[in-house]
């Protein structure tokens, strides 16, 4: 299978780069100068991963990911000068699956993008859910159900982004158990780079603010110092 990358990205020496690089590792490899023209050919072609740049014309990254997420669980990689914690809670809360910063290395965002399409199509169906099914998970007054892929707290249900969904499920398999943020993202995403763990930081907070009463004294999902998370037995 020859998967159809998207790049949409306004400077055309950063397009050339990537879409070099890209095309060398097999992909087919479609441009976008700016947002509109990013929707357009995700209207008329089925691409398998999009590369976006948060500050194009027309329709910035952030407004193509919520229409992307809004009918599609393909991997979402941004790719911005933008490197402030709240620029990529807003793209991750957003549901982009990665988000890397520039200048960047070429071979890392190859990497990247074999170890989004790994994960996505090979270890999960193409919704981008997991093949998991099976009994309901409790843990406290938290409650997953697998196979309506739902997280439900005292009976109301929790939205979640396809990664959050992802990490609380991990969690809750072996509640009590301490997983290394290299073991959660390799989970998720396939591969992990040491630059992923402020990315791991920011989708550990958004969890706890949706399922803690405090999320800055949480009681589910605890922080084991210098080894990385688990779910707390209740």
């Amino acid at each position: 299978m020859r998967y159809k990358i998207l790049v949409a990205e306004d400077d055309e020496s950063i397009v050339e780069l990537l879409k070099l690089y890209l095309e060398n590792e097999g992909y087919e490899v479609y441009a976008a100068g700016d947002g509109l023209q990013a929707m357009d050919i995700l209207s008329k072609t089925d691409i398998d991963l999009a590369v976006l740049d948060i500050m194009m014309p027309k329709l910035n990254g952030y407004e193509v990911t919520k229409k992307i997420r809004a009918v599609s669980h393909i991997p979402i990689l941004i790719l911005s000068a933008k490197n402030l914690d709240s620029d990529k809670i807003i793209g991750l809360d957003l549901g982009a699956d990665d988000y890397m910063t520039k200048p960047f290395n070429p071979l890392e965002i190859i990497a990247r993008v074999k170890a989004a399409l790994r994960r996505y199509y090979k270890l999960n169906d193409r919704t981008g859910q997991p093949f998991v099914l099976g009994t309901k998970m409790i843990v406290g007054e938290l409650e997953l159900d697998p196979e309506k892929l739902e997280l439900t707290k005292c009976g109301k249900e929790i939205s979640l982004t396809p990664t959050e969904y992802k990490i609380i499920l991990l969690l809750m398999k072996a509640p009590g158990r301490v997983y290394t943020k290299a073991q959660i993202y390799e989970t998720i995403s396939g591969e992990y780079f040491e630059s992923d763990d402020n990315t791991m930081m920011v989708h550990i907070s958004k969890l706890r603010e949706k399922i803690e009463r405090d999320p800055k004294n949480p009681e589910y999902i605890k922080t084991i110092r210098g080894l990385g998370y688990k779910i707390e037995k209740r």
